[in-house]
Order: C-alpha cells, then structure tokens, then sequence
C-alpha cells in the first residue's frame, strides 16, 4: 500500500493538476474534503486571519503543528502546509522546524524566497543552501513545494522575468526541492515555457481573473491551488449575511 507521500506525490499530474482548495483549520478542512478533495492544503494567509494572527509569520509555530494535527485527525488525507520561509533564515535552523512540521503527519510543505517582513529575494545561492538543508533534515519522501514570489515582485512580465523563474526552478530541483510554485503565473506561453526547461511538477495559484483550470492544464500544469481567495470569500459572504440579520 502506498503511504501518504507516494500518495500526494502522484497527484502532480502535468496536464491533469490536482486542484487543493486552501483550507485554515479542522473544520474547513472537513468541508473541503466532502467535495471529493484528494489531498488538502493549508494557507499561511488564511489560518493567519482565521486566528486573529495575520499572514507573515505571525502565526506561533506551536499553533501551526498543533493546526496541523487537530486538521489530520478530522480527515484522512495527505495535507501539506503553507510553512513560508520556515520560520528562519539560517538553513540549518529552518531545516529543523521543517522536520517538526513532517513529525505532525504532514506530508510536504510550501517553502517561499521572499523576505518574510523585508525587501525583496534571498539570494539564489542562500535560497539553495536553505531546500538543501531542509531536505537534509525531512529525508527523501517529503514534498517540498518550493516557491518563488517573482512574480509578486514585479508588474513587469516578460522574458527576462521568465529567464528568472527558470533559473530558480532549475536550481531549486537541484536542490532537493520536489515541485516549484509561481503565484501569479498566468499565461500559458509562460507555463509552457517553465514547464520544459524546469524538472519539477508546476503549481499555479488561481486568483480571480485567472485562466480556466484546462488552459493551464493543456500547459502542463501539475497543481492548481486557491491561496487565501476561498477564506477572503467566505469571510466577505459572512459579513453580508450578517449585515442582512443585524440591518
């Protein structure tokens, strides 16, 4: 029988992404998973502002393992979860807090290169020193979904940013990393092109005004998830029902 990471890892089908609609506790976990979901998925974001502590690394890390646990034990699924920068910038002390996160039961983790609470990027050699260490502290069979915020950095996207991109995504795999993630990558020509010259399955975010799931399936995406959206609209719906009741 396939344990649970075999089991997330070949979800990443390119050209038939699994869909992971970002949930923040047991309780939506619950929800997401009566609507057939194969696998489940934390956002830093939304269990952030579902538990009054904002996106950032704001949230305690003793409160996003005990999240982890309360949400495997409501639902038998893999989970993976949004762990930002891993709560430090030394590779090695990250490495550590990413193996407590896989002693939850949690079968991968997003990991970003941005500046949590700074400017811009970690550099490339520092990022790679960082997937490195992480791997070297979770083994072989934890997914780590490296990510890059390229593209939340800039409004400017064209060729060179690609160039970026690729480079990163080639250096992340070379790393240890076991999928790359792009928010905001949107137009296929663009996936297309990651997609061929980076060896790691593709996740997009989609974001309102984003393409269809098959556009970017027939680009060869491998992962589709929701980030922060689902929670925003339930939360945006929930102060309209209540303005209806209270009005």
């Amino acid at each position: 029988m396939a344990s649970k990471f075999e089991t997330f890892a070949a979800l990443h089908v390119p050209g038939n992404p699994v869909v992971l609609y970002n949930i923040w506790d047991a309780g939506s976990a619950q929800a997401v998973a009566q609507a057939g979901a194969k696998a489940l998925a934390t956002g830093s974001h939304p269990v952030g502002d579902a538990a009054g502590f904002g996106d950032g690394q704001q949230v305690p890390l003793d409160y996003v393992f005990a999240n982890a646990r309360r949400i495997m034990t409501a639902v038998d699924l893999p989970l993976t979860v949004d762990f930002e920068g891993a709560y430090s910038t030394d590779p090695e002390e990250g490495g550590r807090n990413v193996a407590q996160l896989k002693a939850t039961g949690a079968v991968g983790c997003n990991f970003e290169d941005q500046v949590i609470g700074g400017e811009g990027l970690h550099p490339l050699d520092l990022q790679v020193r960082r997937i490195r260490a992480i791997r070297d502290a979770v083994g072989d069979d934890f997914f780590i979904n490296a990510r890059t915020d390229l593209f939340l950095k800039t409004q400017t996207y064209d060729d060179a940013l690609i160039d970026q991109v690729v480079e990163r995504g080639k250096a992340f795999a070379d790393a240890g990393a076991s999928g790359f993630f792009v928010p905001r990558i949107a137009e296929p020509a663009h996936i297309e092109r990651v997609v061929r010259e980076v060896p790691l399955p593709l996740n997009a975010i989609a974001f309102p005004g984003a393409p269809e799931k098959k556009v970017w399936a027939d680009a060869g995406v491998a992962r589709i998830s929701h980030g922060p959206f689902p929670h925003r609209a339930l939360m945006a719906k929930l102060t309209e029902m209540a303005r209806e009741a209270i009005g």
